[in-house]
């Protein structure tokens, strides 16, 4: 009898084991909490945030301004005689808005902006460069052409800078309030560079 019952006892324990095994099984597919999932949640909530009418001015108004930029850039690296500092200038200026020209494009088509938001005749007050001004660089060569681009994209990036500080404190979409900022840190620092190589014409 005391073999039978060591044995059922034995039974009873290894069972008992077994069922705990099991009951803690699930703590393997337990659903990431909202702090964990959280840690990812800077980029990945560009996939569901809505924009908001400050992020589509943005990016419209921004796109038709480096429209220009890269117009520009263009004109100017098809002169001779240009100072080297200033034709890497404008080759980072066209080879760094080109991208973001594409991406905004992109943000606009999915956001269907109203029409009644279309920015194209954006003003001289956004840093717009007027086309008579567009013009004289175009006719221009040398070291004239070299000055005139560099008042005329100091004047732009000045009008790029104030357009993204606008975004930050008003967009809600996060991507756009990123390249704002990305904006306004690279952009700033051209307009020193370009102060700075001014001087030297």
């Amino acid at each position: 009898m005391n073999k039978q019952t060591l044995i059922s006892s034995a039974l009873v324990l290894g069972a008992t084991l077994a069922l705990a095994g099991c009951a803690g099984e699930p703590s393997s597919t337990e659903v990431p909490s909202a702090s964990a999932s959280g840690s990812h949640s800077g980029h990945s909530m560009d996939q569901s945030a809505s924009a908001n009418d400050a992020d589509m001015a943005f990016a419209s108004g921004m796109k038709v301004h480096h429209e220009q930029a890269v117009e520009m850039s263009g004109i100017l690296l098809g002169k001779s005689g240009i100072p080297a500092d200033v034709i890497a200038l404008a080759e980072r200026i066209k080879a760094a808005q080109g991208p973001e020209i594409e991406r905004m494009d992109r943000w606009l088509s999915e956001w269907n902006m109203p029409e009644g938001m279309d920015h194209e005749a954006m003003g001289h007050g956004d840093g717009m460069v007027p086309e008579d001004e567009v013009k004289a660089l175009q006719g221009a060569t040398g070291s004239e052409a070299a000055r005139l681009f560099l008042e005329q994209m100091i004047m732009h990036h000045e009008g790029a800078v104030a357009m993204s500080e606008t975004e930050i404190k008003e967009g809600s979409y996060p991507a756009a309030i990123d390249l704002a900022q990305q904006i306004i840190d690279s952009q700033t620092r051209e307009i020193n560079e370009m102060k700075q190589l001014l001087e030297t014409l």
